[in-house]
């Protein structure tokens, strides 16, 4: 199982050069790859080429590059352009957000993502392979005959020969339908809230892909303390469990429940959509954290550690901005 840092994005108020020392360490310390995050704050591109500049050997990845920001030829370009300068070192990840992004950040239609997302690699895969991109599809067309079409729109292929023409491409996915897509057209699979003792009976389909890195995010926490521990991750999950989305349409609320935390997730969804976020943060279950994430002294992560080897997990993406917690991952793991 090999190591790799998910820097997600940099908190509000803090300047994203703060995540590269802490990358460059994790380099130092033998991990295979480290990955930048986007919402609706700092993007991924620029980090991860600030990332890439000043690193040798680590990979750098989008986890993710959300889909409705960008089309599907600028995602190839940007692929391209970050892999050849970082003497292919890049992976791309790829996902689709949510309605509340989609819609009220980047003013698109949430329409239909698993369609959307096909549509999307196919494009993307072409773009890579030079190939002339012509596509006729529901969500793309290219080049372009619609309405205010002038007409002068023709087929063209990439300019840069890419480094690689087959970049690795890997989707964020939480739902049964978009996992398998995953599994059927990706060469990874960005899981978030991964239960190293459930995942494998909730989605089985990526398992039996030969081949597919299964990339799952661990939140860690190194304490001597396993309440503190727990208690500082418990915002983190009220907040994705609880107001990512609205009642009913919460792709991580219904991912929990799936896991058999039913009652807790309408617990907490409740709270937070009521303006009560510590207390929905309170409300977090600390079996929920000690599945999900990797708290406590070394001793318990270690012995933890040995679930998510049998998980089925390829790649660990450790989930931290602590430089200690991320040397003893290492030193635990490695």
């Amino acid at each position: 199982m090999r190591l790799g840092l998910y820097l997600g994005y940099a908190p509000p108020g803090t300047n994203p050069t703060e995540l590269i020392a802490l990358a460059q360490e994790a380099e130092r310390l033998g991990y295979d790859s480290a990955w930048a995050a986007e919402a609706w704050g700092t993007d991924a591109v620029t980090v991860l080429s600030w990332l890439a500049a000043t690193t040798t050997k680590i990979k750098v990845g989008s986890a993710i590059l959300q889909i409705p920001a960008r089309t599907p030829a600028l995602a190839a370009m940007t692929a391209a352009t970050l892999d050849l300068m970082s003497g292919g070192r890049f992976l791309l990840g790829l996902g689709t957000s949510g309605p509340q992004v989609v819609e009220g950040w980047h003013g698109e239609p949430w329409g239909k993502p698993l369609a959307k997302t096909r549509e999307y690699v196919e494009l993307v895969r072409t773009a890579l392979r030079r190939e002339t991109l012509e596509h006729d599809g529901e969500h793309y067309q290219v080049p372009y005959r619609g309405d205010g079409a002038t007409g002068l729109g023709k087929p063209l292929k990439l300019m840069l020969r890419p480094l690689r023409a087959a970049i690795p491409i890997y989707l964020a996915s939480l739902r049964r339908k978009s996992v398998e897509l995953a599994a059927e057209i990706a060469d990874g699979w960005l899981p978030i809230f991964f239960s190293p003792e459930r995942a494998r009976t909730t989605f089985p389909v990526p398992f039996a892909r030969e081949g597919l890195d299964i990339a799952a995010c661990v939140p860690a926490v190194v304490s001597d303390d396993v309440s503190s521990a727990r208690d500082a991750l418990k915002p983190y999950y009220a907040l994705y469990v609880g107001g990512m989305g609205a009642r009913g349409s919460n792709f991580y609320n219904e991912l929990v429940r799936s896991y058999g935390f039913e009652e807790e997730a309408e617990t907490i969804q409740t709270l937070f959509l009521d303006g009560k976020q510590r207390e929905a943060a309170a409300a977090v279950p600390d079996a929920l954290v000690d599945e999900m994430a990797l708290v406590g002294p070394r001793e318990r992560i270690a012995d933890r550690l040995a679930a998510w080897r049998e998980s089925g997990a390829t790649t660990l993406l450790v989930s931290t901005h602590d430089p200690k917690t991320v040397q003893a991952i290492a030193e635990l793991a490695l």
